[in-house]
């Protein structure tokens, strides 16, 4: 049984494979958050998902008891910055929203713990990838969450 038997109604021509739908462009233009600049945001934050990931695994398992404070951090980051790839490559409007709450709560947490390795050195014997604002990564830590920040309301506006 098609569709049409059921409602009742005359079945309509087939689209022409030349004629685009108008709306599409459009939506897939506003929605789609990893391309153009969006993918060098994907790239960014694929790299540091991999290199804070990679560190903190290496970190618990050779000497956890060394700082555990500043290892789990770092798998946090870690966990954070996968969220958000995976939201920017996925795309849509609630993963924009995802990634955008994700990318204030990054830059809370390298704003608070680069204040606190400042204030208190002594509280993280060793560094995370937020430590010092990410001096350990050119920065790159406190300016990827304001660069996605934007990108994503920028995004949203489109």
């Amino acid at each position: 049984m098609s569709d049409t038997d059921r409602t009742g109604k005359p079945a309509s021509p087939a689209p022409q494979p030349d004629v685009p739908e108008q709306n599409a462009p459009r939506q897939k233009q506003q929605f789609d958050l990893g391309t153009g600049p969006g993918r060098v945001l994907v790239w960014f934050y694929g790299v540091f998902t991999v290199a804070a990931a990679s560190r903190s695994i290496v970190e618990m398992i050779l000497d956890f008891g060394k700082a555990p404070l500043a290892y789990v951090l770092s798998a946090v980051a870690a966990v954070v910055y996968g969220f958000i790839t995976y939201s920017l490559v996925r795309g849509g409007e609630k993963a924009r929203r995802a990634a955008l709450v994700c990318c204030a709560a990054e830059l809370a947490g390298v704003l608070i713990v680069g204040t606190w390795t400042l204030l208190e050195p002594s509280a993280f014997p060793d560094s995370t990838v937020w430590s010092g604002f990410g001096m350990g990564y050119l920065l790159i830590p406190v300016i990827l969450p304001v660069t996605g920040m934007i990108w994503l309301r920028r995004v949203r506006n489109a």
